[in-house]
Order: structure tokens, then sequence, then C-alpha cells
């Protein structure tokens, strides 16, 4: 046994949240690596020179020569040769070149296409063996309540809202399956583009995506504030191309900007409760709903749900992590676990 262990530290499996917004490894029991996904890349050599923090800190500020690039939209990748670049840089940085095993979380209504795409994305960068398991399951298994793991295996109902940076699942899960499931393209990255829409039609204020989403995580929010405040912005007068600063009220914020996708997000989540068997819609009705992904953290966001639906809304600690430590769970304790996986007629 204490040979088995040993081996385990040495391990090059790994299970990865490969997010629109973020990239998130797992590996040997613990998260090590969470960085942006993003990718900076030099057009005349064809290379890539920088990813995740170190290409964030270009953003807004290279030369022609230099591209910025996202490889992955709406929670699926969206450019193959940067992402499996950018996997094989991550997965040298945290100690090793290949992996053995790679598990990938992925938006719960992904095509076959997008699946494929992953899967042989995985492979190019070095893995030998691929599965993949679908969010709102992955954002279940993170969570722990009172000191335990949520039991995804029980037929019990649990529901899951994972906000991300590109899609929002939302999911009823029972007996280690998704009884009912939505998944929208509307999510942490729509709040952000609201944002720069609302500055630019109603201020002429043109201002970066890096200001749009500090100014989304200090002044945005889903639900009135105990102390409703006010926040200058600084960006680029769209009139006299001049440097312009606004000020800019939490409440027009929440009730303009926002308002849109919020009420998106909600909308859909009611029509899915609309949708639940009776039985499992008493389970819910008793354990609450579960927000994981970043757009958990938006401010106000669990007190508006509470408020449409009557039911208890829990936030996990961390919940920006929540995927991907459910991830590492189930390949930490695939025995356990593999029937959560996502089947796929490759694997047959």
């Amino acid at each position: 046994m204490k040979f088995l262990k040993n081996l385990r530290i040495f391990s090059n499996d790994l299970a990865i949240d490969l997010g629109t917004a973020n990239t998130v490894i797992w590996k040997n029991g613990e998260i090590v690596l969470n960085e942006p996904s993003i990718v900076a890349y030099d057009k005349t050599t064809d290379r890539i020179i920088h990813i995740g923090n170190d290409a964030q800190e270009m953003i807004g500020k290279v030369h022609r020569d230099i591209e910025i690039m996202y490889p992955m939209k709406d929670g699926v990748i969206a450019d193959p040769r940067v992402a499996e670049g950018m996997l094989r840089a991550h997965i040298g940085n945290i100690g090793g070149n290949w992996a053995r095993k790679i598990i990938v979380c992925v938006p719960s209504g992904v095509t076959e296409a997008d699946k494929r795409i992953v899967r042989d994305t995985c492979e190019h960068a070095g893995a030998k063996e691929v599965h993949l398991i679908a969010e709102p399951m992955a954002g279940a298994i993170g969570i722990e309540f009172n000191g335990e793991r949520l039991d995804v295996l029980e037929p019990k109902g649990n529901m899951i809202i994972d906000i991300g940076g590109g899609t929002t699942e939302i999911a009823v899960i029972s007996a280690a399956g998704i009884v009912c499931e939505q998944s929208i393209k509307v999510a942490g990255n729509a709040l952000t583009e609201a944002i720069l829409r609302y500055l630019r039609n109603e201020y002429k204020l043109v201002i970066g995506e890096r200001t749009a989403t500090n100014f989304k995580h200090n002044a945005a929010s889903a639900y009135p504030l105990e102390q409703e405040l006010e926040y200058e912005v600084i960006g680029r007068d769209l009139v006299s191309g001049l440097p312009a600063s606004k000020t800019i009220s939490t409440v027009e914020i929440r009730e303009e900007a926002i308002a849109a996708p919020i009420k998106i997000i909600i909308t859909t989540m009611l029509s899915l409760l609309g949708q639940v068997p009776p039985e499992l819609a008493k389970d819910i009705y008793e354990r609450g709903i579960w927000l994981t992904g970043g757009g958990a953290l938006l401010k106000g966001l669990g007190h508006r749900i509470a408020e449409e639906t009557g039911l208890q809304v829990h936030i996990p600690d961390e919940p920006l992590l929540a995927v991907a430590r459910g991830t590492g769970y189930v390949l930490d304790n695939l025995s356990k676990y593999r029937a959560v996986l996502l089947k796929h007629s490759a694997y047959l």
C-alpha cells in the first residue's frame, strides 16, 4: 500500500477545467494551476510567446505583430492548435511533458464534434487516455457541505447552477446522472460585454476588457446592496478621442447594464425547475440550489435566486474552483465515479 501511495506522488494524471475564462489543473490531490485561458501569439514567428497570467498582462498593450488569443469560446475549444499549445505549455510548467490520463470537464450541452475536438487536443498535448465529464456534474462533486461532499451517486435530487465565463450550466442531478439540464451562452463574459456596451452607448466611453472585468467584480450586483456606491471609470471619450472618466452607480449597473443577461439566467433556471419530476422537486425544496463557478461571486445573486424561487441558495467556499475540484476528485476515485463520465462512441 505504501508503494502505491509513493507511485501517486509521481503520477502525471491530470484533471482539467478548461474554461472560457480560466484554466484550472488538478494533480496529485491538489490544484496546481489556475490561470486565465489566454495566449499571446507572435504572428511574425508563428509562436506562442506567453500564456495565462503573463498573456493577460499584455491585453490592450501590444503592437501589431502580437495577437492576444482566446482558444476557448462558450466553454468549448474554438482554436484547437492554440489550445493544444496552451495545454502543452501548462503541462510542462507543472512538471512533465506528458500525462497518462486526463479528465476534462465540458458544458453539458456539448456536441459530439466538440467532444472529439477536446479529446484530440488533449491527446496531441500528450495525454494517453482522455475522459470527459459534464461541468454541472463536476461542480456538484466538488461541493462540500458541513464537512461532507455532496453525494451525486445516491438517488436524491441536487440542483446545480454553474456560471462560468462562456456558459451557464443548470442541471438537476440524481443517481450519478443528469436528469434535466440547460446550457446557455450567457455567463460572466456576457455580463462584461453588457457593461462595455452600456458605457459606450450611454456615456460614449470606451474602456478596455480588463477594466470592464474589474469594474464588474467591484460594482456589479444582481440584488440591491445595503449600501449603493458610485465608481469612477476611466477610458477614452468616443467623441473627442481624449482620455475621460465617468462616475457610475451600482444601481445603474444592476438595473440598466446587466439586467438583461441576469434575467435570461433567472428565466432559464425557472424554466428548468418546471421540468423537474415531483419526487426530485421535493428533494430540491428540502436541499435548495447550489451555485458554482465564478459567476456565483456576483454580489446578491444568491439573494436574487432565493427571492425568485422561494428556495434556499447555497454558495460553497471558492465556488470558482468547485468544477476543477470535482473533476480532480473523480480522477482520484475513478473506480467509484466512472458512471458520471460522459459516454462517447470513440471510447467504446
